[in-house]
C-alpha cells in the first residue's frame, strides 16, 4: 500500500460489514495502528477482507489484535436497521466502535467509501476502496467480517433451516426459498424483505 493517509497523526480506520444482508446486525470495527505495525501486517498480506479466504482472515485476526494500538467493534441490530434505515444504523455501529477505542480519541478517522460518517464530530476522510488502500481500514474490515461471521454461525443454530451458516444472511436463492417457507425470524430485517414476502408476513411478531 502507498504512503499512509494521515501520516504523523493518530488515525483510526473504520469499516462495516453486513450492510446488504437480510438477516442480523450490521457490524463495524475501528483500528488504530502504530507505525511499527505497518510492515508486519503488510508482509502478512493484510488487505480487503473480501479478497481473503476465511482461513486467511482467521490467521490475520490475532496478528491485528497483537499489533494494533487499539481496536474495537460496534454493531446495530436488525430492529434498529428497520427503525432508522441502513445508513444511519451503519453510522451508529461505526460510532460505537470508535467510542470504544482507548483514549485519547483519534486525530483523524479514515472511513471506507464515499459517504462521510455524519455522527463523528472530529476530522475525518473518506477513502474510496479504502479496505484495499489503507491498512487501518483493511484491518477494520477483517475484524468486523470475522466477528460478524462468528456471530451468524452461532445464530444459525437458533434459526435452523435458513442456511445462515452458508450465506451469513445475504439474499441468496436458498435464503429466499427458506423465507417463503418459514417466514422471517425476529432477527430478519423486515425493511429489506418487501420484494420477497407479502406485507402480512412482514408484520413484527
Amino acid at each position: 500500500m502507498a504512503t499512509p493517509l494521515g501520516a504523523g497523526q493518530r488515525c483510526a480506520g473504520v469499516d462495516e460489514v453486513g450492510r446488504g444482508c437480510w438477516y442480523g446486525p450490521v457490524f463495524a470495527a475501528a483500528v488504530i495502528l502504530p507505525d511499527g505495525a505497518r510492515d508486519p501486517l503488510a508482509a502478512a498480506g493484510l488487505t480487503d477482507s473480501k479478497a481473503l479466504t476465511a482461513k486467511r482472515r482467521a490467521q490475520l485476526v490475532p496478528l491485528i489484535e497483537r499489533h494494533a494500538e487499539s481496536w474495537a467493534l460496534g454493531q446495530a441490530s436488525a430492529r434498529e436497521i428497520d427503525a432508522v434505515g441502513i445508513r444511519t444504523a451503519t453510522e451508529r455501529a461505526m460510532l460505537r466502535a470508535l467510542q470504544r477505542l482507548r483514549a485519547p480519541a483519534p486525530q483523524l478517522v479514515l472511513v471506507d467509501g464515499v459517504l462521510p460518517l455524519r455522527l463523528w464530530s472530529g476530522p475525518q476522510c473518506t477513502v474510496v476502496r479504502g479496505d484495499s488502500q489503507c491498512l487501518e481500514i483493511a484491518a477494520a474490515s477483517v475484524l468486523a467480517k470475522q466477528a460478524r461471521d462468528a456471530l451468524i454461525q452461532r445464530l444459525a443454530h437458533h434459526h435452523p433451516g435458513y442456511g445462515l451458516e452458508r450465506h451469513a444472511g445475504y439474499g441468496t436463492a436458498r435464503h429466499r426459498a427458506a423465507l417463503l417457507e418459514l417466514g422471517p425470524t425476529p432477527l430478519h430485517r423486515r425493511s429489506f424483505l418487501g420484494k420477497v414476502l407479502a406485507p402480512e408476513r412482514l408484520a413484527a411478531p
